[in-house]
């Protein structure tokens, strides 16, 4: 069969190549420790397991509207009511099968081939493969250790030209762990685009306060999700909330590509939002501990890293001085150490040279991980 020349481009999703090579190694009894992994090592909560059990026994099992089920999307627009003190409508929401689709239904609906969207480097890796699939051109931003990972609004407006379409801000960020300061969001927002916010780790902020770019503008469309602040990953459930002039176009997008998220799924997410705070509050404590622990150990081991994250569950550490193939040496560190790490080279050019390590793993085992990536990179100095 012939393989389109798209199919044959997309790059891999590296951390998931690391992952599938430590699962391999562990499955033939290596000690492997995964701190490559973004994703929450909790159960999910009782309460919304409980709420799944309940939709699958009384028959929630069929198509839904293709916005999501109405009881779900009061509960989201309560959510940022509550939360953020914005006020939305139910029917500027979409219920979608995780963020990724809603990533994807953004850029469908505010591009065509050929034009421009801008975003950071470093970026969440899956990113650019989006854009590129769909023959939108990625406009990069460099950050880094001098602007402390924040995206320069004049650096964003100097960028802008006729083929420029959104913004994509992701705060708090993959790989960076750093949320976009109040002046930052502020000083985007004024810009002449609309903004595309990836708000997936929302919940998971530990120093300052998270904002919601709907804090600062209504031409935006905000992406979020249950994955990682409820630990829902497996169930594929997250949203889009688009202002109310493009929300047609964006159902009719949603009802062609996914038709509805998954039924169970959505009667769980309410419980997510109405019932399961005291669950993730207790994650996010958890979370910042470890994010406590994991910058001590990595220090202790004379690691160098250049910002300690305010957010999400990742570390970027600087390994340019040993090599400008972050790559390869993740592969040396998991066939060395047994533990896996993510290469920085997956989140673009502006992050080769780094490694990224997550914390949602416990603390025994970041520690021991930490200190065993320590010695092997000790020895190769």
């Amino acid at each position: 069969m012939n393989i389109s020349k798209k199919a044959s481009e997309i790059s891999s999703f590296l951390v998931m190549d690391v992952l599938e090579q430590a699962n391999q190694m562990a499955a033939a009894g290596e000690n492997v420790i995964h701190l490559e992994v973004g994703e929450p090592d909790f159960e999910t909560p009782a309460c919304i397991r409980d709420a799944a059990c309940r939709a699958l026994s009384t028959g929630q099992t069929h198509y839904t509207h293709s916005q999501g089920v109405p009881e779900l999307r009061e509960a989201i627009c309560a959510h940022y009511k509550r939360t953020y003190g914005v006020s939305i409508e139910p029917d500027q929401v979409i219920v979608t099968a995780g963020s990724s689709p809603a990533l994807l239904m953004a850029f469908m609906l505010l591009c065509d081939a050929g034009d421009e969207i801008i975003l950071t480097d470093p970026y969440y890796a899956c990113y650019v493969n989006f854009a590129r699939s769909l023959d939108i051109i990625p406009t990069l931003i460099r950050t880094g250790r001098s602007d402390g990972f924040q995206l320069n609004p004049e650096k964003v407006k100097a960028a802008i030209n006729e083929r420029s379409r959104a913004i994509l801000i992701n705060s708090p960020a993959n790989p960076t762990g750093i949320c976009l300061d109040d002046d930052h969001l502020r000083e985007l927002s004024s810009l002449s685009l609309p903004i595309i916010s990836d708000e997936i780790y929302h919940g998971l902020v530990y120093e300052g306060e998270q904002h919601s770019i709907l804090e600062y503008t209504d031409q935006a469309i905000v992406i979020n999700g249950f994955s990682k602040a409820w630990a829902m990953t497996g169930w594929r459930l997250g949203w889009a909330i688009f202002p109310k002039e493009l929300i047609r176009s964006a159902q009719k997008i949603n009802q062609n590509l996914m038709i509805c998220a998954p039924a169970p799924a959505q009667w769980a997410g309410i419980a997510a939002l109405e019932e399961a705070g005291a669950d993730a509050r207790k994650m996010h404590e958890i979370f910042a501990e470890r994010r406590r622990v994991t910058v001590a150990a990595l220090k202790a081991e004379g690691l160098n890293v250049e910002l300690e994250p305010n957010g999400a569950f990742y570390v970027l550490v600087n390994v340019s001085h040993l090599c400008n193939d972050s790559l390869k040496l993740a592969f040396d560190i998991l066939r060395n150490t047994g533990v896996g790490v993510t290469p920085g080279v997956d989140f673009g050019p502006g992050a080769e040279g780094y490694i990224r390590i997550s914390y949602a793993n416990s603390t025994e085992n970041i520690v021991e991980g930490v200190k065993r990536v320590g010695a092997y990179l000790r020895s190769l100095t």
